[in-house]
């Protein structure tokens, strides 16, 4: 799960794992496997960044085991 935040302000937790594609229209657009949309101040960048961190804490919990 990532923290987002919505053009609005509001920020939101998304699970990572239902993405299927980042990109920016100019605004970052995120889209969900279920065809979901959401669109976040954060950057394309910023976004796969969170991404990655948040599997690197998964996959290391389940190494510790």
């Amino acid at each position: 799960m990532i923290w987002l935040t919505r053009l609005n302000g509001d920020r939101f937790v998304l699970n990572a794992d239902h993405i299927e594609l980042v990109e920016a229209k100019p605004d970052t657009t995120i889209l969900l496997t279920n065809g979901d949309k959401y669109i976040v101040k954060e950057s394309v960048e910023n976004v796969i960044r969170e991404v990655i961190d948040y599997k690197r804490k998964i996959y290391q919990a389940f190494e510790k085991r």
